[in-house]
């Protein structure tokens, strides 16, 4: 298939054509272990790809090996219009865009950039923790220093010694990570990320 007639992968827009204002990011659901190949297929396409990878280590058949791994097994995130959803699920290995009230679910640019940190850390660190269910309530809270300076979450509980329990994620795919980080590094956030 061809590229995406009205846009292009960045959202920019050819000669003649008219604007697709729904251009934004979007959470493709995959089938079991396409991600990587979904976000080959969708690069050849020309469209915008987001897939946080993590290494992880992997148990072979005579060897432990360390493999880059999604951070949310399932899902890719890619950059486009509405009128190239179509394309987008037409693509092998895509199940189906991730929807709320049966429309696509638009994801914020600073949701992406919240999550590509995070991405940037694990990798740096080395530490790779557990997705969990995503938790609605509590304070939002921005990380003011450290190695997750800069992150979003919302605090789920205090531990005592200085320490709360912290959740970033994504609330369209209803997925996150927990951390524990000193309160002191927290600066309070008002409305949502």
């Amino acid at each position: 298939m061809g590229r995406p007639a009205a846009n292009g992968s960045n959202g920019h827009i050819t000669l003649g054509a008219t604007p697709d204002l729904s251009v934004a990011w979007y959470a493709l659901y995959t089938r079991a272990r396409h991600e990587k190949k979904v976000d080959r297929l969708l690069r050849l396409r020309e469209f915008e790809v987001f897939l946080p990878l993590v290494p992880r280590e992997s148990q072979w058949h005579d060897r432990r090996k360390i493999v880059d791994w999604p951070l949310f097994p399932g899902y890719v995130f890619a950059r486009f219009g509405l009128r190239s959803t179509a394309q987008v699920l037409g693509t092998p290995g895509v199940a189906t865009v991730v929807r709320q009230d049966g429309v696509p679910a638009p994801i914020s640019d600073n949701e992406i950039e919240n999550v590509r940190r995070l991405a940037s850390v694990v990798t740096e660190t080395g530490g790779l923790p557990e997705p969990t269910p995503m938790v609605q309530a509590g304070q939002l809270a921005r990380i003011s220093k450290g190695p997750f300076a800069g992150v979003h979450g919302v605090v789920l509980q205090r531990r005592g010694s200085g320490r709360v329990l912290m959740q970033i994620g994504l609330d369209v795919i209803g997925q996150g990570i927990k951390i524990e980080i000193e309160e002191s590094s927290l600066q309070e956030m008002e409305g949502s990320i």
